[in-house]
């Protein structure tokens, strides 16, 4: 979740927390001075579950909040419906408005969670919504409200609702057109060549540069030096990676055809992560096979990097693109190994190249006995199996010096060289040759 959006999601929990507080406040005071002590407890769990909210959403336990918030309530809007709420010919029903407001709340909320489970609980909400409009169904009980009391009551709900959904509509206006206009910026960065690819080196154990990874970088004219980080996310959110990635492998082409024609540089090999939508478009390969002609590269020279939870979807369709990549000499490796997915019956199948030890495991590999042992594992997998094995993250001699004690011999990260734009990326190899 980007700063965005997290402060979006905190701002409406804390409004809904304390709306449900106050709300709640007020009907346990309606109640009890109408003598109505049998119910007023249900209204005090309004208030406890909105306390229990507010309290999680400022301790930044938001997901938990939002969960919380969003089921409780839904639970106790259901009870309320059929069992206190029952239209009659002088109060109609009206806390079933607040399920209107919850399924936009929820839209809201759940935007980092599953799609298919934010869209369910949203057309739930809406169903609840449409039912009780439409029906007079519910339950007499012996703890039916006053008249007067429902008539009073019916308008601070449907005051509260309203507003209540004012503001969440508001929040997700901004949302859209903060989305809209993210879009338009990544599009028009592709259009005026506002991207650059930069190259951070991978070393062999005598220091000799013999690849390097293209990472992309984005010079935005407002907010200056953009880091993947920053923006790859909201690209998959946008649905914008496929052409992002192509332009990406595009020019990693083009950079291993300039290599190509100086003998210091012709031996690279140059990596490259591909998105899980990018690898999963029907026309990938023919795409990148046609680059590959078009610039006249030798497909050796040229890696793809993919991760595990790619397998997760298709692996078969993975397996079978992968296998096509090969027979013309594209490298493929499993970046970020040991935290996605994949299992060892898909390991054995897949025609890969490479298993890349994921920076997690290198960061405290000298301090953290588990780190250290899933790091001599990948590396003994990988030798079994006859693939390189590559460690991202170096940032100390120590740890080169563990993951070469342990048969590991290429390396990438900051203690070798950060990521370079081109010119000092050709400056660095020819230091290190």
């Amino acid at each position: 979740m980007d700063d965005a959006q997290a402060l979006r999601v905190k701002v409406a929990l804390e409004v809904g927390s304390v709306a449900l507080i106050a709300a709640g406040l007020l009907w346990v005071f309606l109640l009890t001075t109408s003598n109505a002590w049998q119910i007023a407890w249900i209204e005090g769990l309004l208030v406890l579950l909105g306390t229990i909210t507010l309290v999680l959403t400022r301790k930044g336990r938001m997901r938990i909040a939002a969960f919380l918030l969003l089921s409780i309530l839904f639970l106790i809007l259901l009870a309320m419906s059929f069992f206190l709420d029952v239209p009659t010919a002088s109060a109609p029903r009206v806390v079933h408005h607040y399920f209107l407001l919850l399924a936009f709340y929820a839209y809201l909320l759940l935007k980092n969670e599953c799609e298919w489970l934010r869209m369910v609980f949203f057309f739930i909400c809406l169903a609840a919504f449409v039912v009780f409009s439409s029906t007079y169904w519910g339950v007499a009980t012996p703890y039916a409200l006053a008249e007067e009391v429902r008539v009073i009551g019916g308008w601070m709900n449907a005051i509260i609702a309203t507003g209540l959904l004012c503001i969440t509509l508001y929040i997700l206006q901004s949302d859209f057109v903060e989305s809209g206009e993210a879009g338009h910026a990544l599009s028009l960065a592709l259009w005026h060549h506002q991207f650059e690819l930069y190259y951070q080196p991978q070393v062999d154990e005598t220091g000799k540069v013999f690849a390097a990874e293209a990472l992309i970088r984005w010079h935005h004219p407002k907010r200056g030096f953009v880091l993947p980080v920053d923006f790859i996310p909201l690209a998959e959110q946008l649905g914008m990676m496929v052409p992002i990635g192509h332009w990406v492998l595009a020019q990693a082409c083009k950079q291993l055809a300039s290599w190509a024609l100086k003998p210091e540089t012709a031996h690279l090999t140059l990596s490259v992560n591909v998105s899980a939508p990018q690898f999963s478009e029907s026309e990938f390969v023919p795409k990148l096979l046609a680059l590959i002609e078009c610039t006249g590269i030798d497909a050796k020279r040229l890696k793809l990097e993919l991760t595990e939870s790619m397998l997760v979807k298709d692996a078969e369709d993975v397996i079978a693109k992968m296998a096509l990549l090969k027979k013309v000499g594209v490298g493929v490796a499993l970046d970020d190994f040991g935290t996605g997915y994949s299992s060892l019956s898909y390991l054995k199948r897949l025609p890969l190249d490479q298993l890349k030890i994921d920076q997690s495991f290198i960061r405290d590999i000298l301090t953290d006995l588990h780190d250290a042992a899933i790091a001599r594992t990948i590396i003994a997998l990988g030798q079994e199996l006859g693939l390189k094995v590559i460690a991202e993250g170096v940032e100390a001699e120590a740890q080169r010096s563990f993951l070469l004690e342990n048969g590991c011999y290429a390396f990438q990260g900051y203690w070798f060289s950060h990521p370079l734009p081109i010119a000092q990326f050709d400056a660095f190899v020819a230091s290190a040759s």
